[in-house]
């Protein structure tokens, strides 16, 4: 029995991209894949070019892949409002204002860096998750 599945395999093929650029990043240009710090640097920090690239990019790549596979991306977020979603953005940019950064940023670059930081937010986004998901499904 294989655990490549056709749910892991794309997975392990995003994960593997995903680090590979930010490993890119830090090799090449030593710059922090963090997607909450490029975003807020974005509109009013230095470098803003090649920030703005970036975000392009990963808006570019998710409507590549909503168009390519418009029925095998997130089902699940086609039940929920406007309302849902931007309260949902809403209070993830706000874990992120309050963790100085976001998954992307302590959960790959972080902890692969051995920072002590990131692995007191990660295990933070991770334990908060499992609660909010927790709570979701009892709701449903």
């Amino acid at each position: 029995m294989s655990i490549i599945t056709p749910a892991i395999g794309p997975a392990l093929a995003g994960g593997a991209l995903i680090g590979l650029v930010c490993g890119t990043m830090w090799l090449v240009h030593g710059r922090i894949s963090g997607i909450a710090g490029i975003a807020r640097l974005a509109l009013q920090g230095p470098d803003r070019v090649w920030r703005l690239w970036f975000l392009a990019g990963l808006f570019a790549a998710g409507l590549i892949a909503r168009l390519a596979w418009p029925h095998d991306l997130a089902p699940g977020y086609a039940s929920l409002g406007w309302l849902q979603l931007i309260v949902a953005g809403a209070l993830v940019g706000t874990g992120t204002a309050l963790a100085n950064g976001c998954t992307s940023g302590h959960g790959i670059c972080g902890l692969s860096r051995l920072s002590s930081r990131s692995l007191v937010a990660v295990v933070t986004f991770m334990a908060v998750a499992a609660i909010t998901a927790s709570i979701v499904a009892a709701l449903a």
